[in-house]
């Protein structure tokens, strides 16, 4: 029965008939008037005259006698629907959400022309030189890194969200498109059109949550393990040697194998701009003059941004130096740097990407439909795009402010960016967070800054490719270890270490995952590692026991759950219930306050309990449950389920019971 007192709260008791119904004699118009609201101590100002301010329940579905729910016309709910969901599709707030760049054009000014034009061309002569070798990690010719350069910047201008956001190739994105394609071309931008595809069907189906189940620890054991695995890639260019691989442990293999082809003037090339990058990395965060910026004079400014200045291009720098040094060395007979080769001038041909690949096309020679590459492709085509968001996400929350980022609108965003890409021959990319860094620091202020940066790709696939060919590879892999190898997450285990010591098993299971596997094994082993960990907790809940006297002096014993009941842990909860109550032999109370959530299992388990208490005529009643947890519960009906919502109701309840404690007869 329910009963209700002034404030709203009430006594359930549960017995084996129905309990809810609402009845009534005139026509049904799929609404009720809320009668809580006559108990509420709420002072609702009425204008309209209506009952109770005008407030009615559901109009959805009411209950009838029997306690089925009787819904309005299914064809009518069906069309209201629609037309809620095409108005809220085609509404001004909807469209400007979903082409941001009709919120910021409008008022676009020459302030933000400035901001926008220092920043693409300084991004610009970071990404040249990072394509090129971020090409070669996919396994790729230098100029498939340029090739996805530039025309998805300018898809990003329209549909990306955030501002400091520079779309093209990335370490992370090179490696797993060098492990899914295996240095195949065609492979590989097929890899970007199906990659950009998956993650626009994504964002039209609102499936950016997905990346929620990667958890802190295991992206950064995953970045960490990339990173070392990048570095690896790139030693065998450093020392001039061949040490094929798409595997920590195997890349490494094989460079001890080739370890006596070392080219001494490659080594010394190769650690040497590293040592240069990493001196000029320092010099940009140097700063002469006062601590207090108002105190610095003019030429203290313009020193700085000096320095700044070739600190943050230091990757461009490098390349041209090293790029005429291999130009000087290029009429020897035997040049003493190996270098990356010709590269084909002017702009990519636009055409689709390979459906399928002829005889001379495949590393086996043999023909392949596009089911086969499908085939070969495999589980890539799930991690690229998930690796993608992830690596978006994380640059669009480092620089946001504080303000929410739009998950949907950036997988759309990098969906038709990698789709564009795919048809100017690039392979997969996304936000680099690195560029992005630069970019902000460079006073971006709209995503328009995309745009010079993409002119400068172009301009030098127009007119700079001849020169690129004497670029010593050496220079390139430097450009690679001097980047990457501040991606390892070294920084985040000690404070992991102080708050919660168990998260770092999945963070460094993921970590030695990703270097002894494929990168897909790694992260699905991470992810999987953590599902382990939440159901373990979920399977555990902490509980307090504690025996309590009401305010009519009964004692009794109060059990308190931490969190929801679901399957896991319905039987831990039981036997630790049964253990202390027959312990005890004390009326039992469930505070139930914490418990949020439960499913069918829970209601069986508790349906079991209420009947062992009832056999042994030993009181047990819940306290504070929530409805929607109630509901589930008794759908099985249980016999003596006793629900109640003030403490002062306790000591009513066990009248009723007429409880009298046992004696405990102890031998």
């Amino acid at each position: 029965m329910f009963n209700g007192d002034s404030n709203a709260n009430c006594r359930l008791v549960r017995m084996k008939t129905p309990i809810h119904t609402i009845s009534g004699g005139g026509p049904i118009d799929a609404s009720y008037d809320n009668e809580a609201m006559s108990r509420s101590t709420l002072d609702i100002a009425t204008q309209s005259g209506e009952p109770h301010g005008g407030l009615r329940g559901s109009n959805e579905f009411i209950l009838s006698d029997s306690g089925k729910k009787v819904t309005r016309d299914d064809d009518a709910g069906l069309n209201m629907w629609l037309q809620r969901k095409a108005k809220s599709a085609f509404s001004e707030k909807m469209i400007k959400k979903r082409l941001p760049i009709l919120r910021w054009l409008p008022q676009y000014n020459s302030t933000d022309a400035v901001g926008d034009l220092v920043a693409g061309i300084t991004v610009g002569l970071t990404v040249i030189p990072q394509a090129l070798a971020y090409a070669g990690i996919a396994g790729l010719p230098a100029a498939y890194g340029l090739y996805g350069s530039f025309l998805g910047c300018i898809v990003y201008i329209v549909f990306g969200s955030c501002k400091d956001v520079p779309m093209g190739p990335t370490a992370i994105a090179s490696l797993l498109t060098f492990q899914t394609a295996g240095g195949s071309v065609g492979k590989s931008i097929l890899l970007c059109f199906l990659s950009g595809l998956v993650e626009l069907l994504m964002g039209i189906f609102g499936l950016g949550f997905l990346v929620d189940f990667v958890s802190g620890p295991v992206s950064s054991g995953f970045t960490s393990a990339v990173s070392l695995i990048i570095v690896t890639s790139q030693v065998k260019d450093v020392l001039g040697i061949t040490a094929k691989g798409t595997t920590f442990i195997e890349i490494w293999k094989n460079i001890f194998n080739d370890i006596h082809n070392v080219q001494l003037w490659d080594t010394f090339l190769g650690l040497t701009c590293i040592a240069v990058l990493l001196i000029m990395r320092i010099v940009a965060g140097l700063k002469v003059g006062p601590a207090d910026d108002e105190q610095k004079s003019k030429n203290h400014r313009i020193i700085n941004k000096l320095m700044w200045l070739i600190g943050t291009s230091r990757n461009a720098i490098l390349v041209v130096v090293c790029g005429a040094i291999g130009y000087t060395f290029q009429s020897s007979a035997a040049a003493p740097f190996k270098l990356i080769g010709d590269i084909p001038p002017g702009l990519p041909s636009i055409k689709a990407p390979p459906f399928s690949l002829t005889g001379n096309e495949t590393l086996s020679g043999q023909e392949e439909s596009f089911s086969d590459m499908v085939s070969s492709l495999g589980s890539g085509l799930i991690v690229v795009p998930l690796i993608a968001l992830m690596e978006n996400i994380a640059i669009c929350k480092a620089f946001s402010n504080g303000k929410p980022v739009d998950a949907t609108q950036e997988l759309i965003a990098i969906g038709l960016a990698n789709i564009a890409n795919s048809f100017v021959q690039g392979f997969p990319g996304t936000g680099s967070l690195s560029r992005s860094a630069v970019n902000n620091a460079s006073g971006v202020r709209t995503p328009l800054g995309n745009i010079y940066t993409m002119a400068l790709v172009v301009l030098s696939l127009l007119f700079f490719t001849p020169y690129f060919s004497y670029i010593p590879k050496a220079s390139l892999a430097a450009v690679i270890i001097a980047a990457v190898v501040f991606m390892v997450e070294v920084k985040v285990v000690k404070p992991m270490w102080r708050t919660k010591k168990s998260d770092l098993i999945p963070g460094l299971g993921t970590f030695i995952a990703c270097l002894a596997l494929p990168l897909e094994m790694g992260i699905l082993f991470g992810v999987g590692l953590n599902v382990v960990f939440i159901l373990y907790h979920a399977a555990r809940p902490k509980i307090s026991v504690e025996r309590l006297t009401s305010p009519g002096g009964t004692e009794y014993l109060i059990i308190t759950p931490d969190r929801c009941l679901i399957f896991p842990s319905v039987d831990y909860v039981r036997n630790l219930v049964t253990k202390q109550s027959i312990r005890q032999s004390l009326p039992v109370v469930i505070d139930c306050s914490h418990v949020y959530g439960a499913d069918f299992t829970a209601a069986t388990v508790i349906d079991s309990i209420t009947q062992d208490f009832a056999r042994r005529d030993q009181p047990l009643f819940f306290y504070n449950l929530k409805p929607s947890v109630c509901a589930i519960f008794e759908g099985l009906s249980p016999a003596d389920f006793v629900v109640y919502y003030r403490e002062e109701h306790l000591d009513d309840l066990l009248k009723q019971r007429a409880f009298k404690p046992k004696e405990v007869i102890t031998v």
